[in-house]
């Protein structure tokens, strides 16, 4: 059926509760939330309850949107002091590795394609696994966070940087084997230029990021906006403005926007935790919308066809068990940082989610400029289907394999939620009382607190109170501290006991 504009934002608030719902219920049997979402596009969508949504250009500019403000958010979410140590790797995972993972897949699906009678030629097989090359932001950034899950060795931040600064390479390689297979028809292909826009797109995208999320830092620290609740609004200006004006002057928009949300991330902003709640809540609007908008534009039928599913299981078990592990290793054992089983956990969470589904939307809107709409087509369902099958077998078990390999670790938890405004000087601090804090005494006053500080707030089970000298302390209890000094605090907690 057609939706008119009376009914759109009635099916528009229905899709959206469908989805919440189907993540809660996602969340709680381990499934993938990503993976639920597109599920209810696909249930509302031409197969299933008849919403008719075949505009891949629209798909394509809804996902644009969801990607700036998803990196954004995730780079805005990483502390530069996490990702420093494991920079390099993650550098080279995020484009050495995109490329190794293109080439070890494209090669494979070159030699099965005669097997299955679809003949792409090298080039078609290449762009296919391009498209895919690279693991998605949304799914990692969500599955890691929605799960609260810790890892040792260092490797949480370094899959959050590699999921975030990969898309770049995966873009700017569809875009240029894009622009190789059209330009063939066209007549010819003009190499200098290709390779020039592969380093302008790097080069614009890195510089830009960094320049205007420092601009952007200094204009939220500067406007001096009476209404508070407008940073919000200028912030989420800023995502878009660095993303457009990145890409108008040649710049890869996507890799501008990741870095812009580290340097303001990694900067002192005013309300700094509003803008951070704000840009979480929007992000997971856009990725539900992104992922409904996706799942509306596949066709279900199409998915199950013979080859689309043969083809699918196929490169999707040979980038599982073969592409993805085979790159993992090769990029990181020369660092010789990493045990043999965070390797193996590496190669594991090498999702694949909206971003290549997005990336297959080109080949489509390109058939307008002379690619094969055929191979088009093809390459949209069998990416769409890998994508199906990564979240629902790697998505699903990131928690469970991390238990497996013995590299779980609980992530220490935010039980206050307080944070001060950057005129205040003084710095806060919760830890955990352990059996070292209570050894002189368990009442607040036996406790040598270091000068200048001051636990403000206890927290005991569910229940919040203010301490007084004479309450009693407990093993597990979560204590708020105030100092008037940053790296005095962190000698403090030293001196307490705490680690």
């Amino acid at each position: 059926m057609l939706i008119n504009t009376d009914a759109f934002l009635l099916v528009g608030s229905i899709l959206l509760f469908a989805s919440v719902v189907a993540g809660k219920v996602g969340y709680r049997f381990g499934v993938p939330a990503l993976l639920l979402f597109l599920g209810v596009g696909m249930l509302f969508g031409t197969d299933g309850l008849g919403i008719e949504f075949d505009n891949a250009r629209l798909a394509q500019f809804i996902g644009m949107l969801a990607l700036s403000v998803i990196l954004f958010s995730g780079g805005m979410d990483t502390k530069f002091s996490e990702i420093k140590p494991v920079l390099a790797p993650g550098m080279v995972l995020a484009t050495v590795g995109v490329v190794m993972t293109a080439f070890l897949t494209g090669g494979f699906i070159y030699l099965i394609s005669s097997l299955f009678h679809f003949e792409l030629t090298f080039l078609e097989s290449l762009l296919m696994a391009a498209v895919m090359s690279s693991t998605d932001s949304a799914s990692v950034f969500s599955i890691l966070r929605s799960k609260r899950q810790g890892l040792k060795e260092q490797l949480r931040p370094l899959l959050e940087l590699e999921s975030g600064s990969n898309d770049p390479m995966a873009y700017i390689m569809t875009v240029l084997l894009l622009n190789i297979a059209t330009a063939q028809v066209a007549g010819g292909v003009n190499w200098w230029h290709t390779v020039g826009l592969f380093f302008m797109q790097m080069g614009i995208g890195a510089a830009a990021g960094y320049l205007l999320g420092l601009a952007t830092v200094w204009v939220i620290n500067h406007i001096n906006i009476n209404n508070g609740a407008l940073y919000s609004v200028l912030l989420l200006a800023f995502v878009f403005f660095i993303f457009s004006i990145t890409d108008l002057v040649g710049g890869n928009g996507y890799l501008a926007v990741y870095i812009a949300g580290l340097v303001v991330g990694n900067k002192k902003i005013v309300f700094k935790r509003t803008l951070t709640t704000f840009l979480d809540g929007f992000t997971w609007l856009f990725q539900i919308v992104m992922f409904l908008a996706l799942g509306l534009l596949v066709n279900p039928h199409q998915l199950v066809v013979p080859e689309t599913v043969s083809v699918g299981l196929l490169v999707s078990f040979f980038m599982i068990i073969f592409a993805r592990p085979l790159t993992v290793f090769l990029c990181l054992v020369a660092f010789r940082r990493f045990s043999f089983k965070a390797l193996l956990y590496v190669s594991w969470v090498g999702l694949r989610g909206a971003v290549p589904i997005i990336f297959a939307t080109y080949p489509l809107v390109a058939v307008a400029d002379g690619f094969d709409p055929g191979v088009a087509d093809m390459i949209f369902n069998v990416v769409f289907f890998i994508t199906i099958v990564s979240l629902a077998i790697q998505g699903s078990t990131v928690g469970k394999m991390a238990e497996l390999l013995g590299l779980s670790q609980t992530m220490p938890e935010d039980s206050f939620g307080i944070d001060l405004p950057d005129k205040i000087k003084s710095a806060l601090s919760e830890f955990e009382v352990n059996a070292n804090f209570l050894r002189r005494g368990n009442q607040l006053k036996n406790i040598e607190l270091p000068d200048h500080s001051l636990v403000l707030m206890v927290k005991r089970g569910e229940e919040y109170f203010v301490p007084r000298g004479n309450t009693k302390l407990l093993e597990g209890d979560k204590l708020l501290l105030i100092s008037d000094n940053d790296e005095e605090l962190k000698k403090e907690i030293e001196q307490l006991g705490i680690e």
